[in-house]
């Protein structure tokens, strides 16, 4: 396999924003790590040519900090190497605009290199291009969006410290009934959702119908699915960014916590593809509903591979919350056509649209790994033409119950797994699963040590 030449920003890039944007005083320049926060540095406008040029040192130790922000000391990549430094370079297209920071900020996604131009294996982008390079030796490529739930709820809390949903402009109390698809909902708070889309248009972020979901206060808005799987991870993120920062300039909170309501919906991050081949056409294309052998082959591959990922598509310990019958969140990894009590579930649609929606992901996942271990195994199911069985008629959550496919019930349990995945180490690289397991075990001593309840409200503005 020939990897993939590096997707780096050329300088003229810099250089034509700076011109067209001479208001632009300050660029957030972003790094996410495989915990799937965003962090970063801010630069001044005259630091940014040079970070196209020549790229921006920041430490390795980065690759792998936890959900938390502390270093993981047991990868030995902090005091054990003495935490050196390694290269920032800008991807292509991610320069934009950041208008809720304020008419002067602009922000940029990088990725991370060795200091030999290398790209370092432990970045969460990088990780997903080995998986697309797998699709590019067969001539095949992935095309994928993200759908994301999530809460808007109140800055201030209960008078017992409880969390509220927001309260819209113009209204005197939170929503408390479920209300799903309200029209009403998404008018009340139309401001938010009007600047939302506006700024999703500026950031070149193709975010598209909003609805009110199966919860007081939880919306979802669609990303536009096309043929650019990095692309689609750079978007969520983005989106995610975009979504947190605008809110609380409405006097909001935009929580992308699994589960952070005991009984109300918890939020997921489906993960639609299809397959195209080299001349663009969509092979899961067919009139029969359950779509063409290969569409079955990569849904098989997905069922026999989600256990071992499932710490990927569940990567903190709320994320276990969400995971319950009759609930819209999957319990095992079943397929379906048009049937949301599935896992892995094929829309109804016009032939030429026939896809696969994967249904596991929490909303607090990485976007970049989360579609990393997806198309790992649906590749896995291509390759080795796995077949998935018959699909779930009728109720799923009773099928589930006694399918011989189950996945892990806790979040140490699937630590172990994916650190036991000889097909997630094939795909991902051994190196990366190892540091992925031992970063996630050092949240896992510190969330069960060292978190409080004062650190709940921590989590949900984060994750």
């Amino acid at each position: 396999m020939m990897p993939s030449a590096p997707r780096i920003a050329e300088p003229s890039e810099a250089a034509d924003f700076l011109a067209a944007n001479p208001q632009i005083e300050y660029v957030e320049v972003i790094f996410t790590s495989m915990a799937g926060v965003p962090r970063g540095k801010r630069v001044r406008r005259s630091e940014l040519l040079p970070i196209y040029e020549n790229g921006r040192f920041f430490p390795g130790s980065m690759l792998v900090i936890d959900v938390t922000g502390q270093d993981c000391e047991d990868t030995g990549l902090v005091w054990g190497n003495g935490d050196p430094d390694m290269l920032l370079r800008p991807v292509p297209g991610t320069l934009v605009k950041a208008p809720w920071l304020g008419d002067d900020v602009a922000q940029v996604i990088t990725s991370m290199y060795n200091l030999d131009g290398s790209p370092n294996d432990l970045d969460p982008r990088h990780a997903l291009q080995r998986v697309l390079d797998r699709f590019a030796d067969i001539g095949l490529t992935p095309v994928v969006a993200c759908e994301m739930e999530y809460y808007l709820v109140d800055q201030q809390r209960g008078p017992r410290g409880e969390l509220r949903p927001a309260v819209a402009p113009g209204q005197q109390a939170a929503p408390q009934q479920v209300d799903v698809f309200s029209l009403r909902e998404m008018q009340d708070f139309a401001p938010f959702f009007k600047e939302l889309w506006r700024m999703a248009d500026v950031q070149g972020i193709p975010l598209e119908a909003g609805i009110s979901e199966y919860a007081a206060g939880q919306v979802e808005l669609t990303l536009h699915h096309g043929p650019d799987a990095l692309r689609a991870g750079d978007e969520a993120l983005m989106y995610k960014r975009l979504a947190r920062g605008l809110a609380s300039t409405h006097g909001m909170e935009a929580t992308f916590m699994a589960k952070p309501f005991t009984h109300s919906a918890g939020s997921s991050m489906h993960l639609h593809f299809s397959v195209n081949n080299a001349s663009g056409e969509n092979i899961f294309a067919s009139e029969d509903p359950q779509g063409t052998p290969v569409m079955r082959h990569a849904i098989g591959g997905l069922r026999e591979t989600q256990a071992e990922a499932f710490g990927i598509f569940a990567p903190n310990a709320n994320s276990y919350r969400r995971y319950r019958a009759n609930s819209y969140a999957p319990t095992a990894p079943i397929w379906g056509v048009n049937n949301r009590s599935v896992s892995l579930r094929v829309p109804a649609g016009p032939p030429k649209t026939r896809h696969v929606e994967h249904r596991f992901a929490g909303a607090d996942a990485n976007p970049y790994l989360a579609l990393a271990a997806m198309l790992a195994g649906v590749h896995h199911g291509i390759v080795n033409e796995i077949d998935p069985g018959p699909p779930v008629e009728g109720d799923g959550y009773k099928a589930a119950a006694s399918s011989t496919h189950q996945v892990p019930g806790n979040w140490y349990a699937a630590i172990e797994a994916l650190d036991k995945s000889q097909v997630m180490r094939d795909y991902l690289g051994a190196n990366f699963v190892d540091m992925y397991c031992s970063v996630k075990r050092t949240e896992q001593d510190r969330f069960f040590s060292e978190v409080t309840s004062l650190d709940y409200d921590w989590y949900l503005k984060t994750v």
